[in-house]
Parts: C-alpha cells; structure tokens; sequence
C-alpha cells in the first residue's frame, strides 16, 4: 500500500469531497463531518456547491481539515465519496483529483463518470445504497458520515454525540448511528493515512460562515434595524440576524424589493438608529441612487454585498469579486464613500463591526464587500478578539444656536441632529444644499459640500486596520477579501523554496490611502495583483488611484473556480526566477 506521505502533497491537512443528487443528504453530512472535526480539534471549512439550480439538484460539500487554521481549499482532493453520480460530471472542475487520489462510489450506480476517470484517480467500490439498506430506518449519507469520520480519525463517540445532537426525530438515532459504523467498517478496507494530528484549545473555537460572522459583527457595532430583499448568496446573514436583532432591541423587516430595503435602512438611520441592509451585485445595482442619497445627505448606511457572478443573474451560487468597480466607482456624480474587504470569514465579523463604525463616525455610506466563498462556508475558527472602537455619531444638542447640519468643518464631520430634537430642525434630501440643509445650486455651495464630504473621508484615521502586512522580498503580492487565503499559502509555499514575497491584503479599499500605501510598498521592484474577476477590477482601480513601483503583473480569474494556491505559487516562483 502506497504511503500517505508519498500520495498526499500536503501530508498536514487532508481535501475530501462528499457529493450526490438531490436528496442525498449530502450537505447534511458534511455539516455534521465538520462539526465533529471541531469537537476533536481540527480546525476546517466547508464549502457548498450546486448546479446551476441554486436550490435541489446536485450538490457537493467541500472540505479541507488541518491541525492549523485553514482559509482556502486546497489545490486538489484527496477523496471524492460519491453517494451517487448523477450530474456528478458537473463539478468535475470543483473537484480537481489525481493519480493519488481515491474516488468511493456505489458500484450499483454504474461506472465512475470519465471526467474523472480521466483524472487518473483510483475507485474504491462502496454500495451506499444496499448497505444503508440492509440497516431499516437509515440513510446512504449516514454511511458517508461514518467512512469520512474513520478517514479522518475522528473518534466514533465524538461523532455519534454530534448525530445525537442534529437529529430531530430521536427514533432516527439508532438506524443512523448503525449506518455510522458500517461506513466505519468500510473506511478499513479502503487505504487512508494516518490520522491528521490535532490541535489543542479547540473549546474555544467557533463554528460559522462568513455570513453569521457578518451578522455578528453589525450586531456589535450597534446595528439595530435592518432591512433587505432575499437574494443569493446574502439571504443567510438576514435569517441569522432576524431571530438575533429583537434579542438586543432591534427589528429586521423583508422589504418589497432592494429598492425598498435601502431607503428603509436610510430612514432608520435618519431617525438616529443604526441601519443596515445586505444584498447581492444585482440588489447593489438597484440600490446606487439611494447610496448616493445617502453621500449628499450624509446618513450613515452600511450595505453588505455578498458577491456572486454576474453580470445581470449570472452564476447566483457561485462566487466572484466582480462588484469591485461598481462599488468603488458606480454612483453618479461625485460620491466618495467606504468600500471594505475582509480577507477571512473570521473577518466578516471584525470588518463588519469596522464598517459600521466608520459609516456612523464619519456619516457616510459603507459597502463591505464579502462574497459566495466567504458567505456561505462554514469553517472552524479561532474565536475572534474582541473589537474596541473608540466614538460613534457626532449628535446636535437641543436647541443649539444657530445649527447648521452641513456646517464645513476643519473634519469635515458635522453634528447630526435626530428628528424630534427641539430646535435643530433640518431639510434633507437628495439635493445640493448649504450648510443650513436649504437647497443651492450655487456654485460656491456645491464646492463646499464636495470639499467636506471628501475632506472627512481623506483625512479620517484609519489606522493600521486598513491591511494586513505580511513578509519581506521585492516582490509584493497585493490582494482582496477570498482571495487573501490561498495567496498566502502560496506565499509560505514559494518560501518554503527559497523565494520570498510580502503580503498586502486590502481591507479599506476606499478611499484610497496614497502616503501608507506607498509605505507598504515601499523597496518593492515587482507588484503583483491577485484577484477573482474577469477585468482585474481591483488592479484597474489602484491604477487609478496609486503609483505602483516597478514591473506590475496582474493574476485574475473569474469564478465559479477558486483561487488556488498552486497557481499564485507557480506565479511567483516564475516571475521571481525569470
């Protein structure tokens, strides 16, 4: 038997894939698979993939578990346990295997589909069906559980404590624990490696998706009304926060449409409550008005974009960085306001917490843009620390003599007085005005008021919040959000062969920050740009907005496949060694 060392490129963290038809419960098993790698100490992720449905279908769950935190998938699949093929073929490109690679797959199915055949993976026969059969009351994924967990080398109490825990119908318990064991049994005969060493501490570690992380976060930044149209990949974070909000006073309404949603987060605002709304790219597209409704008239709004493809409808499931460009540049008119990335799922919580902050200090709207990977993978995380962030809303007092709710001032920040306050009065609306509110279109109003809503952007303090530096060497490497994790594997991986790169992961993309960008740069002789689009959107837009040193490369790709880390290692090698 071929060792695992000698078969597994990386012998510290093992690639599975559990996939099926449409009521196969894979998904289901995935969860669970997770959830009892964490009760062990593994850290890990999961991510959710479907044809091109959205809802029913096939589906597969894709995961990676390590001892060591993990951001990314990795560049191939060790296993791929099929509980059947039908459609299989369509994730033939998600599921990237090789020669050491095993496909289990049932036998009585048929023959494993050429695609990945073709792979030069080896087949492993394992009768789902008829095993999960022979067991009354149970379930062909609950043997794909049981296989799995042997795999792994997840002690069967732990994983039975975790199907007692999932399961609803408790005369479900007996059947689906049998069915545990037999994949047990079956994983024997199967080769695996060793069990991936554990890491310790992992009580306190979470179990989440970006989007629930996202949720959190505006939670702890003092989000207290929301309002949103259901859309893929964002519908998630507003059913966690709905049962969440009315936990710590707050309320969550389904709007009509985007349309809806964003005004009615502007009107909460207004009324001095702080607002958010969560949507896709073609929910931001509907709401690019009332985010500039939201710069003239300076009401804080936080707008959570989970980017999927597009354009239009595109690929809903999938994901994408490709609202780079409308969130940085898409309103009409000159509109400065926050645009965010966080660069782990983690993140989502911390950088959304952030978002908020800012759009309430500086009385701007912030677009935090997460996506698909990010929104919809669950992963076992470190838990995160927890965020102290200084300030909040500049309020007008009662009766303040002479207020003017757009006064210039040096910050470019003035005080915002709540309706209802006695003597501070104000008009505002989409319209230029003058500092009282009253509209103008003077010319010298107009400057003024783009000056100020400019100035108090440019010149806030951000900190060193604003991206995360890693590493030493003349090449940098510059990235965003989903793809951060896999340029930084590839970036330990190239130095692991004697070429080092220095990470700068954006967080705060706008407004843009010349003087410490310069400084993260600084020495650099080659820049490369890594990002998950078509167009590099992100590379377009520091272009515009920076003088990058030296030779600049640009590394894109659109989704629905990820970045791998393989391909930026490869990059950079290449590039540094030509």
């Amino acid at each position: 038997m071929m060792q695992a060392a000698e078969r597994r490129r990386d012998p510290t963290s093992l690639s599975l894939a559990i996939a099926g038809s449409g009521g196969a419960g894979v998904m289901t098993a995935g969860t669970m698979l997770l959830e009892a790698a964490a009760r062990a100490g593994l850290y890990g992720m999961m991510v959710r993939t479907s044809g091109p449905q959205i809802r029913g279908g096939e589906a597969a769950a894709l995961l990676r578990f390590s001892p060591h935190p993990v951001a990314n998938l990795d560049d191939r699949f060790d296993y791929l346990v099929a509980v059947d093929w039908l459609n299989l073929q369509r994730f033939a490109d998600e599921i990237p295997l090789d020669a050491g690679s095993i496909v289990i797959g049932d036998p009585s199915e048929g023959a494993m589909p050429e695609a990945f055949a073709q792979a030069g993976a080896r087949f492993a026969p394992l009768e789902f069906k008829a095993t999960a059969k022979s067991i009354k009351g149970s379930w062909p994924n609950m043997v794909a559980l049981g296989l799995t967990a042997r795999l792994l080398g997840i002690p069967e109490d732990v994983v039975a404590a975790v199907v007692e825990g999932s399961l609803k119908k408790k005369d479900a318990l007996v059947p689906s624990l049998a069915a545990v064991a037999a994949g047990r049994a079956a994983a024997d005969a199967i080769e695996h490696p060793p069990a991936l060493a554990r890491a310790q501490g992992g009580a306190g570690r979470w179990l989440l998706t970006g989007n629930e992380a996202a949720g959190f976060g505006a939670l702890r930044g003092g989000v207290r009304f929301v309002a949103a149209y259901p859309i893929t990949p964002a519908t998630e974070l507003l059913e966690w926060l709905a049962p969440a909000l009315p936990k710590v006073g707050g309320v969550l309404v389904q709007a009509e449409d985007e349309l809806a949603s964003i005004n009615m987060a502007l009107g909460a605002s207004f009324g001095g409550v702080p607002a958010l709304t969560a949507t896709a790219g073609p929910g931001l597209s509907l709401m690019t008005e009332a985010i500039g409704l939201a710069v003239t008239a300076e009401i804080p709004v936080v707008v959570v974009d989970v980017m999927r493809g597009g354009p239009s409808t595109g690929i809903p499931a999938k994901s994408e960085q490709s609202d780079i460009a409308i969130a940085t540049s898409g309103l009409h008119g000159d509109a400065p306001r926050l645009v965010l990335a966080p660069n782990s799922i983690a993140d989502c919580l911390a950088t959304t917490q952030w978002a908020v902050h800012l759009a309430e200090t500086l009385q701007a709207p912030a677009i935090v843009l997460s996506d698909q990977f990010f929104g919809q993978t669950r992963a076992v995380v470190d838990r995160p620390d927890e965020l102290v962030l200084p300030g909040g809303r500049l309020v007008a007092a009662a009766d303040t003599e002479g207020y003017r709710r757009y006064a210039d001032t040096a910050s470019g920040v003035s005080p915002m007085a709540i309706p209802g306050t006695r003597g501070v009065a104000y008009t505002a609306d989409g319209l230029e005005h003058n500092e009282r509110g009253i509209p103008s279109s003077q010319a010298t109003d107009h400057r003024r008021q783009l000056d100020k809503r400019l100035r108090k952007l440019e010149t806030a303090e951000y900190g060193a919040r604003w991206a995360d530096l890693e590493g030493e060497g003349e090449l940098v490497v510059v990235t965003l959000g989903s793809a951060t994790g896999p340029v930084r594997e590839a970036i330990a991986r190239a130095a692991a062969d004697g070429v080092h790169a220095r990470l700068v992961s954006v967080r705060l993309i706008a407004p843009a920050r010349p003087a410490v960008f310069d400084a993260a740069l600084a020495g650099a002789r080659r820049v490369l740009v890594v990002e998950q689009n078509h167009g590099a959107q992100f590379l377009r837009f520091l272009r515009a907005h920076y003088d990058l040193p030296g030779e600049v490369r640009s590394f894109c790709h659109p989704g629905p496949l990820p970045i791998r880390p393989a391909e930026v290692h490869r990059t950079i090698v290449d590039w540094s060694r030509a």
